[in-house]
C-alpha cells in the first residue's frame, strides 16, 4: 500500500514514470533499497493502479537507443482514492515506521481524521497492556523469564504510546 500511495501522490505533482520515480525514492537516501523496492515490484504496482483506475498512460516517450518510457498521470478516480489508502495506512500501521509514507503525504488527508485514528491506536494499546498487565498466570515456570518480558514489554508498550501521542500533538499543532 505504501508504495501505491508514493506513486500516487507523485503523481499529484505531475505526470511521471515508474524509472524516474524509481530515482526519486532513492535520493538522496536509498530507500527504494531499505525497503526492497526493486523496478519490477514498481512496475507491478503501476499495473495494479492502472487496473484499478487510479492512474493512467498518458504518454509514451521514445528516444533513440533508449527503451521507451511510458508516462502515467493520476485519475480523477485516483485522486479520491489517493486519501482513503493513507487513511487504511494509518489505521493497519501498528508502529510509526510503517506511517512515514502516509506522514509524507498527510497534506493529502483531513488532519482531524488522522488524529481520531491515532487517538483510537493509543486508547486500544492502553486498554490491551492494561489487561496484559491484570493478567495473573499460574506461578509455574520460569520468573526471570516473566520478569524479563514484563521489562521488555512493558518499556516497549511506553515508548510506542509516547510516541504515538507525540505524533498525534505534532499531527494536532501543524509541526508535521
Amino acid at each position: 500500500m505504501s508504495i501505491q500511495i508514493f506513486i500516487l501522490s507523485k503523481l499529484m505533482e505531475d505526470k511521471n514514470y515508474p524509472y524516474k520515480l524509481k530515482k526519486q525514492l532513492s535520493e538522496p537516501i536509498p530507500l527504494d533499497r531499505l525497503g526492497g523496492l526493486t523496478e519490477s515490484k514498481l512496475y507491478y504496482h503501476f499495473e495494479s493502479l492502472v487496473k484499478q483506475g487510479l492512474v493512467e498512460p498518458v504518454e509514451v516517450i521514445k528516444e533513440e537507443h533508449r527503451p521507451d518510457k511510458q508516462v502515467f498521470a493520476i485519475t480523477a478516480k485516483g485522486r479520491e482514492e489517493l486519501p482513503n489508502k493513507i487513511y487504511k495506512l494509518f489505521e493497519s500501521a501498528d508502529e510509526i515506521k510503517d506511517m512515514i509514507v502516509g506522514l509524507a503525504n498527510i497534506k493529502y488527508v483531513d488532519r482531524d481524521k488522522v488524529v481520531d485514528i491515532l487517538e483510537k491506536k493509543v486508547k486500544s494499546i492502553k486498554a490491551l497492556w492494561e489487561e496484559l498487565e491484570n493478567f495473573e498466570p499460574e506461578p509455574k515456570g520460569n520468573e526471570n523469564m516473566r520478569e524479563f518480558l514484563d521489562g521488555y514489554f512493558s518499556t516497549r508498550t511506553d515508548h510506542t504510546i509516547y510516541w504515538f501521542e507525540e505524533l498525534t500533538r505534532r499531527i494536532k499543532t501543524n509541526e508535521l
